[in-house]
């Protein structure tokens, strides 16, 4: 599952883009209102963490612009907790509110319970499919010709990037960037041995490979003919 974090406190935002990866998300974080809400208009998300205090434009006017156009479920994470504040984010169209400070465990638990609520219904896909490969998000189960494939939380969230972006070609430096959040480095090869890993159990077992190494370029998951 895809999230986006806008929130304007650095330490804050680089927290919470850890935790929630260590959770098995993949996560990208804008640090102001206006990118932040570029970011959601441009991509399916499934799920986005707003703070309510933000530089450009606050939360309130990003989830109001939001709105017009996405039903995507939105986490206000907010030191505004005051009553009205609380009634007013929910108006203006939040899934849920959370006040600073907060246990970090209960912001994972809010974020299941509301993509759990989405995920029932139709207007965002929760399984994706390519040839005979299928991957539940929300049950975090992988299913290769009706085969049960057991995948480690980053083999996961790898192949859900790859099957997200199906036939694109996706470098190594993006794949490190969104998976493990780290900064591409030539002399590591974390990518091509996750990658190895992962063609070695979605794909060797079975007749028709989906993994392809785009020489020069990166990875592309796609059904070739």
């Amino acid at each position: 599952m895809q999230l986006l974090v806008i929130e304007d406190e650095t330490k804050l935002a680089q927290y919470l883009q850890k935790g929630l990866r260590e959770e098995g998300f993949a996560v990208d974080v804008a640090h102001d209102g206006v990118t932040g809400l570029e970011a959601a208009l441009q991509h399916a998300y499934d799920l986005v963490v707003l703070d309510g205090m933000l530089p450009g434009l606050d939360g309130f006017a990003v989830l109001a612009a939001l709105r017009q156009s996405r039903q995507t479920p939105v986490l206000m994470l907010t030191a505004r907790g005051e009553v009205e504040d609380r009634v007013r984010g929910l108006r203006s169209g939040a899934d849920d509110y959370l006040v600073k400070p907060f246990a970090f465990s209960e912001l994972v638990a809010r974020i299941q319970v509301l993509l759990r609520r989405a995920s029932a219904t139709p207007a965002e896909a929760t399984v994706l499919r390519l040839a005979d490969l299928e991957v539940d998000l929300i049950r975090r189960r992988v299913l290769r010709a009706g085969q049960r494939v057991e995948l480690t939380n980053k083999e996961f969230n790898l192949l859900t990037l790859l099957l997200r972006r199906q036939g694109a070609v996706l470098s190594r430096t993006e794949l490190a960037a969104q998976v493990w959040g780290m900064n591409f480095d030539s002399e590591t090869n974390i990518v091509e041995v996750a990658v190895r890993r992962l063609r070695d159990k979605v794909d060797r077992p079975f007749e028709r490979p989906l993994l392809h190494t785009v020489r020069g370029m990166g990875y592309v998951l796609e059904a070739r003919a």
